[in-house]
């Protein structure tokens, strides 16, 4: 994000605001220094049950965190309000991911080992996924990637979600921005060879399977784990299994 955070080292109360980098944070080990997390951080179950929630990843409780007396503040550029994040700002040590690509997750994984004393653990993880993403088996064809329906939202090729997608051997339908809303007209016209509707944000289903068979008899349509493909933190140690079962059906 080209800031720069200074902070006592290393942090011993540690406020997440997304969920995937506070499971990363558990899997780097740092039950003790963790003090707040979301609603949304369902990874791991426990600190759902034992750690602070301080709001929503866009609606957080400044208040609360306030209480917490962080002394650094983990977020994300994309999932995080601005507003909320520049007032802690003012206050707390704030560092920002930025995720677009597989190279800038493992990047962030890397960042956040050192910063909180973790960095050999860090690089272990990094070398590991690696490994494991060059063991994945390869599908070709062209894939859109639905994420909402009312109205129809993809995932372009500026996001984390296409960078994945395209480790996987697809090509990418939608070309243009971030997340663009689309029509069914345009889903037909784009005729991929195939379509995955994410189980987040939006919960898709079967019935959303048979109504876009009805259009695309030919397009191999599945449900797939959403967070498989955008959480960018240690969810990508078991990503690549995850990934080969679902290639092979």
């Amino acid at each position: 994000m080209g800031n720069e955070v200074n902070f006592y080292y290393p942090p011993q109360r540690i406020v997440s605001l997304v969920p995937s980098q506070t499971e990363l944070l558990f899997d780097l080990g740092l039950d003790d220094r963790v003090v707040g997390i979301t609603k949304f951080c369902e990874h791991p179950q426990i600190w759902q049950q034992t750690k602070t929630k301080v709001g929503g990843t866009k609606k957080l409780r400044l208040i609360e965190i306030d209480q917490l007396r962080p002394d650094l503040i983990i977020g994300n550029k994309e999932e995080n309000d601005r507003d909320s994040i520049n007032e802690l700002q003012r206050k707390y040590p704030v560092w920002l991911s930025d995720i677009v690509t597989f190279d800038d997750a493992l990047a962030m994984i890397t960042a956040v080992g050192e910063m909180v004393g973790k960095s050999e653990e860090a690089k272990a993880m990094v070398d590991t996924i690696e490994i494991k993403f060059q063991g994945l088996n390869k599908k070709s064809g062209t894939i859109l990637y639905l994420i909402w329906r009312n109205p129809w939202m993809a995932a372009g090729t500026p996001t984390f979600i296409n960078s994945i997608i395209c480790l996987l051997g697809f090509t990418n339908v939608v070309k243009k921005q971030r997340y663009p809303i689309t029509t069914i007209e345009e889903i037909i016209a784009m005729n991929p060879d195939y379509i995955f509707l994410s189980s987040e944000p939006f919960p898709f289903n079967k019935e959303h399977v048979d109504e876009l068979k009805k259009h695309l008899p030919g397009t191999k349509i599945t449900l797939v784990d959403g967070q498989y493909f955008s959480w960018y933190g240690s969810r990508l140690l078991r990503a690549p299994d995850y990934f080969n079962q679902l290639l092979t059906v």
